[in-house]
């Protein structure tokens, strides 16, 4: 069965949609393409956006689509005012909105502030001399006195984070590609000119951002060298473990604590609007969490943060996951999050988790039943696998950089598959900007719409599920248990009928406790259990949902 999804026919006015929201991340140039020439477009997204209303989510969340070079694909902005011709005008945007509104979904974009293109005409000018209008707005160093870079810090892209300029014949500073040079927050001309951009978009009817980098926004005024972390803290959330900007401790680069009055400021600006939120990439392998709380305190900074905890390589079990929930009350009290297995940015999770079919289904139904806001990201409702992509073929800088111990991000970019017919699945009618993997196409949009039982309206009825029982957006969960193979908790909200969820994250069969009281299990998800006196048995990766 597919649970109803309500009355999609307009937005209605809520200034607290987002908490407990299911959010669907479209990176543009892999979703459809319209005119022909292999890349999506977003005329393209409008044509499926009746496909994504079909899903039942609350807003979409739009990868970047301003005018760049596209060395970072849309990461590297070389006009925040405009649309990229690749991907259309300002007037497809505007379409785009007003179709998404139509339908009742709202449009969530990627705002991309710590950072521009080298193309950037403030970039221009402020490497044309010392002492031009914006001599200040990127952050420029002398070198030390035997002329290399000022700090020891790195970029998150391989290297260090200081490229030389022999115009002004001083370094500049880069977290990430040396043609994507960081902003200069320091100064408050650029803290202006960047809070006009989000003006400019909520003034065109956007209903929030997701905010890239976000605690990469300020460095340290002092320019201290970051210290060595010890091997025994480091992890592969951020970059990946071949990387060496996971051996420093990034104490200046990043997190600093002026950054909090730049967000108060920019939450300021979005209150003046109706219904409007911000969700915060805080990217940190050792502090991320200390980080989420500081920026989601009280209601004056940013309303949630995108939480990295299931996105990294190590294995979901029961353990970690109450773990994860549980620091997040304690430092984020304030706080929201929102949960993501897969984005544009890290390897698809069927394969990251090497799971099949009832994995997949388990893992969805788990982050569904979480508190907190949801990001599904584009295929994932399909099932999709990470594709292999050559290197011949590659696109991606970071690839090309550390392969092939680190293959990049093309993999998990490839385009959507709407239809089985080969070799594009129905996202282009020529060759696209990458390849369309063979082993997607029966798993295509069309070969599943009409099997009740597949991955595609699982995840619709996983989403009605979750919009027809509000206890499972916004209500309180407490962690009845927790093992390495089986997590199991109630979801409680005033007003609301309990929950009890329980999820078996091993291949081997389980018990799982029934809390005191009557629970019914709410069928139609396709799960197999019994009960057994105040016990459940779960078999392989199956769950029990139920009602009080």
């Amino acid at each position: 069965m597919v649970f109803p999804t309500g009355d999609i026919s307009n937005l209605k006015p809520d200034p607290d949609w987002w908490r407990g929201a299911v959010i669907y991340q479209i990176y543009p140039r892999s979703y459809q393409d319209s005119n022909g020439d292999g890349i999506g477009d977003l005329s393209g997204v409008i044509h499926r956006l009746p496909y994504v209303a079909s899903l039942g989510v609350d807003a979409i969340w739009l990868s970047p689509f301003f005018t760049s070079p596209m060395l970072d694909f849309g990461y590297d902005v070389s006009d925040y005012r405009n649309v990229d011709p690749m991907f259309g005008t300002l007037g497809d945007f505007d379409a785009l909105i007003a179709r998404a509104h139509e339908l009742g979904i709202r449009l969530v974009i990627d705002l991309v502030l710590s950072h521009t293109s080298n193309q950037h005409a403030w970039f221009q000018e402020s490497r044309s001399s010392r002492d031009n209008p914006k001599a200040d707005w990127y952050v420029w160093r002398d070198p030390k006195p035997d002329g290399t870079p000022p700090t020891n810090w790195l970029s998150v892209f391989g290297g260090s984070a200081w490229q030389w300029d022999g115009t002004r014949r001083q370094y500049f500073l880069h977290n990430f590609l040396k043609e994507q040079p960081d902003l200069n927050f320091h100064e408050p001309e650029v803290q202006d000119a960047l809070l006009d951009v989000v003006r400019f978009w909520l003034d065109r009817g956007v209903d929030g951002f997701r905010l890239d980098t976000v605690n990469f926004y300020i460095h340290d005024k002092e320019f201290r060298d970051n210290p060595p972390l010890e091997e025994s803290q480091r992890n592969a959330s951020i970059a990946p473990e071949v990387n060496p900007y996971n051996f420093q401790q990034h104490l200046y680069d990043r997190n600093q604590p002026e950054n909090v009055a730049f967000l108060e400021r920019m939450r300021a600006l979005m209150d003046e609007y109706p219904d409007i939120t911000s969700v915060g990439e805080v990217g940190d392998a050792q502090i991320g969490l200390d980080i989420v709380g500081e920026y989601t305190a009280g209601d004056n900074r940013l309303h949630m943060c995108y939480g990295f905890d299931f996105l990294g390589p190590n294995p979901i079990t029961g353990t970690r996951t109450a773990q994860v929930m549980q620091r997040f009350e304690q430092k984020a009290p304030d706080g929201w999050s929102c949960w993501a297995m897969s984005n544009h940015d890290v390897e698809r999770h069927a394969s990251r988790f090497n799971l099949g079919d009832k994995g997949l289904r388990l893992y969805a139904a788990l982050m569904m039943c979480l508190r907190g806001s949801v990001c599904l990201y584009q295929g994932e409702e399909l099932g999709l696998t990470e594709a292999y992509v050559p290197f011949e073929e590659l696109q991606d800088p970071y690839g090309k950089e550390f392969w092939p111990k680190y293959k990049g991000r093309d993999g998990c970019r490839t385009p959507m598959v709407w239809s089985p017919d080969g070799p594009f699945g129905g996202f282009t009618d020529t060759k696209p900007w990458l390849p369309v993997a063979m082993e997607h196409l029966p798993k295509s949009v069309s070969s599943q719409e009409g099997d009740s039982d597949s991955m595609l309206n699982f995840y619709r009825n996983l989403i009605g599920l979750r919009r027809m029982r509000p206890v499972l957006q916004k209500g309180a969960m407490e962690v009845v248990e927790a093992s390495d193979t089986v997590i199991a908790f109630t979801r409680e909200q005033a007003g609301q009928a309990p929950m009890y969820c329980a999820f078996n994250l091993s291949n081997a069969a389980q018990i799982a406790p029934l809390p005191e009281g009557s629970w019914a299990e709410i069928g139609g998800l396709g799960f197999e259990i019994k009960q057994d006196g105040r016990q459940v048995l779960l078999p392989p990766f199956q769950a029990f949902i139920a009602e009080g």
